[in-house]
């Protein structure tokens, strides 16, 4: 009975310093920047064939596993969310080591699903209770990366699904290539910004202007909220 009662109170510490390091943006940030280094510089590198990108891979999963138990949902959502970001991470893992079709359509597929399970998180984090902060701002860069991310996974499940689906200037010699085109496809979209890339299939243009308008639409929604809970907490007494 003593060692039930001190198993229970020993997870209750964790969930709570878990809790303490979302709550108080330490996490946001720390993913914020790992996303910025992942897409800006190690992305782009990768294609140059230099390593480095399993490192912030491995930074991002563990911290939205943290804050998979930080926020406040059931224990089946959590379970859930957990499972598909290790089942992925190991797939991705096993696809760099034996490298097979199959492996990396199912691992951009799973990546797709793991990336917008991330900005469920961070929007829960980021809407949290309390004062409009730099760190909510923070978090909706954090979450229009993420869904810049999650987009040109679903660009890569379907061009190695349906392969010329996209029209490349120079074709990708192999995965490390197509996935730093398509990121760069993706967030040019994400942007409106356009490049050289061009989406042929019709999946591919359905994709692509999904994620046009959710580039628009998600920063003007964004702000709309908070404002909207500025204001609120400006009206309480």
């Amino acid at each position: 009975m003593t060692n039930d009662n001190d198993n229970d109170n020993d997870q209750s510490r964790v969930r709570l310093n878990m809790s303490e390091f979302w709550s108080a943006h330490l996490g946001l940030t720390l993913i914020t920047i790992s996303l910025a280094i992942l897409i800006f510089v190690i992305t782009p590198l990768r294609e140059a064939g230099l390593p480095g990108r399993v490192f912030f891979d491995l930074i991002v999963v563990i911290l939205m596993i943290f804050g998979a138990f930080a926020v406040n949902q059931s224990r089946m959502a959590k379970a859930f969310t957990i499972a598909i970001v290790l089942v992925a991470a190991t797939v991705l893992g096993i696809g760099r080591v034996h490298p097979a079709l199959f492996l990396h359509v199912l691992g951009s597929a799973l990546s797709t699903v793991t990336l917008l399970l991330y900005v469920r998180i961070v929007l829960l984090v980021m809407f949290r209770k309390g004062p409009i902060t730099w760190n909510r701002i923070q978090g909706g860069l954090c979450a229009y990366l993420l869904i810049g991310m999650a987009w040109a996974s679903a660009f890569e499940f379907l061009e190695q699904l349906h392969p010329g689906s996209f029209n490349f200037a120079t074709a990708p010699a192999d995965l490390d290539q197509l996935t730093s085109k398509l990121t760069y496809f993706s967030f040019a979209t994400l942007t409106t910004v356009g490049s050289t890339i061009t989406p042929l299939d019709p999946f591919a243009r359905s994709l692509t202007i999904a994620e046009a308008v959710v580039g628009q639409l998600f920063p003007a929604t964004l702000i709309g909220a908070l404002v909207a809970m500025a204001m609120q907490s400006r009206a309480k007494p």
